[in-house]
């Protein structure tokens, strides 16, 4: 049954970055016997992963095409950011007034820190990967990075909100890649600053800067591609 699950989620990853890397491109026709022959799998695990594409918005299911790549993002790019504004400021918020809480009461919360060294673990990987230049990696180490701070919130409705827009906010990233990665890889560590000072306020405002630029900067990079 795990190795069911295993394959399940390792193909899915697959198919994520091949249409977020513009190999499978949208209202193409994901068929699940070429998809298998494709990733070497059988159909259950394709047919498994692509419902889980379709919950994070990469997928559409059509009554008479079957599966195909979801519409670009870009058409919706402006209600995303605004969006991940409001929920991600939000948030970013709770998972301070958790951090002033913790620290208030002296208390050791296990999870907490499992989750502040899995960030740290993300921050880390990211710099090494701009000093590399691999910047197509920082789009996954994004996506982590930020929901290990809806985690951090400890609220299951932001997890759960911020999934549903996960797979287009990765793939909106991925379209700015070069121009915003290293730029924006240096404010998580702001961000994750004043969660652990629980300096709720200024939290809230680092991250909803974050986005903002993150928007700003996508949506000059669109600019300069459409002259």
């Amino acid at each position: 049954m795990a190795d069911a699950h295993d394959a399940q989620l390792d193909v899915a990853a697959k198919i994520r970055t091949d249409i977020i890397k513009g190999r499978l491109v949208p209202g193409a026709k994901l068929r699940e016997v070429a998809l298998a022959e494709r990733y070497e799998v059988s159909r259950i695990p394709i047919r498994e992963a692509l419902r889980a594409l379709e919950a994070d918005g990469l997928v559409e299911s059509r009554k008479y095409s079957g599966s195909v790549v979801a519409p670009s993002p870009a058409d919706d790019a402006e209600d995303l950011f605004e969006i991940r504004i409001v929920l991600e400021s939000a948030t970013a918020k709770r998972a301070a007034r958790r951090a002033a809480g913790l620290s208030a009461s002296g208390e050791h919360d296990v999870r907490w820190s499992e989750i502040r060294a899995e960030i740290n673990e993300i921050l880390e990987a990211g710099d090494a990967v701009i000093d590399q230049e691999r910047f197509e990696d920082l789009a996954v180490l994004n996506m982590r990075f930020h929901f290990a701070i809806a985690e951090l919130s400890g609220s299951l409705s932001f997890v759960s909100l911020l999934r549903q827009i996960s797979g287009k906010i990765e793939w909106l990233y991925s379209l700015n890649l070069m121009r915003r990665g290293p730029q924006a890889w240096p404010e998580h560590r702001e961000i994750i600053a004043a969660i652990d000072a629980g300096q709720v306020d200024r939290t809230a405002e680092a991250m909803a800067r974050h986005v903002r630029r993150s928007r700003d900067s996508y949506f000059a990079t669109m600019s300069d591609h459409s002259r």
